[in-house]
C-alpha cells in the first residue's frame, strides 16, 4: 500500500509545501521557538504537507463523485448510512473538530454506491468549515446531484477551539441538521432517528 508521504510530489507541488512551510517556520519563530533546533527542523515541511492533506477537499468535485456509481433499483423507501466518521479544521482557530455524520435520502428509482456518501463527507470537511455550513454543504450536494424524494443529514462534533482554549468545556459536544424533500415530514424525520438509533 502507498502511502501520501511516498507519493512522489510534482514540482508544483513542491514549490506551494515549501511556501507554506517558510510560513510555518516564521510562526515558530514568532512564539518563541527556534525552528532550527533537531526537533523541529522537519516540522516546517511536515506540518505543511499535513495542511494541505488535511484541506485536499478545495482539489476535488462532490457532484463528480456523486454521479460515477449510480445504479438503477427500483426498491428503497429509506436509505440510511450512519455514523460515518469525519475531522475537519474550524476555518475560525483552524483547530480540529471531529465526530460523525449520519445521512438518508429517500430514492427515485436510482440509488448511489455507499462510499460515495463518505467520499463527499471528505470533499466538504476537508476544508477549513463551521460545522453548520458542513452540514448543509452535504445535503444540498446530495440533493442536487442525486435524483431523490429527499435527502437528511445530521452531524455531531467535539470542536477543540472549545475543549482546550477560551471556554475550555470538555464535554460538550455539537449537533447540526439539515433536510429537504420529503424530509419536512417530521414523521419522516423520526423515522429516520428511530434508524440511527
Amino acid at each position: 500500500m502507498i502511502e501520501n508521504s511516498d507519493i512522489p510530489e510534482s514540482p508544483s507541488q513542491q514549490q506551494l509545501i515549501a511556501e507554506i512551510a517558510e510560513h510555518y517556520r516564521s510562526i515558530l519563530r514568532l512564539i518563541g521557538e527556534d525552528p532550527d533546533r533537531e526537533g523541529l527542523v522537519k516540522t516546517p515541511c511536515r506540518a505543511a504537507k499535513a495542511l494541505l492533506d488535511v484541506t485536499n477537499g478545495y482539489q476535488q468535485d462532490a457532484d463528480k463523485i456523486l454521479k460515477s456509481a449510480i445504479f438503477d433499483y427500483a426498491g428503497s423507501k429509506i436509505v440510511v448510512v450512519k455514523d460515518i466518521e469525519f475531522y475537519s479544521l474550524c476555518e475560525h482557530h483552524i483547530l480540529p473538530f471531529f465526530g460523525t455524520i449520519s445521512i438518508g435520502y429517500i430514492p427515485v428509482g436510482h440509488i448511489v454506491g455507499l462510499s460515495k456518501l463518505a467520499r463527499v463527507i471528505n470533499v466538504f470537511s476537508h476544508r477549513l468549515q463551521v460545522q453548520e455550513r458542513l452540514t448543509r454543504q452535504i445535503c444540498d450536494s446530495i440533493t442536487e446531484s442525486l435524483d431523490t424524494r429527499g435527502v437528511i443529514v445530521i452531524c455531531k462534533a467535539g470542536h477543540l477551539c472549545m475543549k482546550m482554549r477560551g471556554v475550555e468545556k470538555q464535554d460538550c459536544s455539537t449537533a447540526t441538521m439539515e433536510y429537504s424533500g420529503d424530509f419536512n415530514d417530521a414523521n419522516l424525520r423520526e423515522e429516520f432517528f428511530r434508524l440511527i438509533g
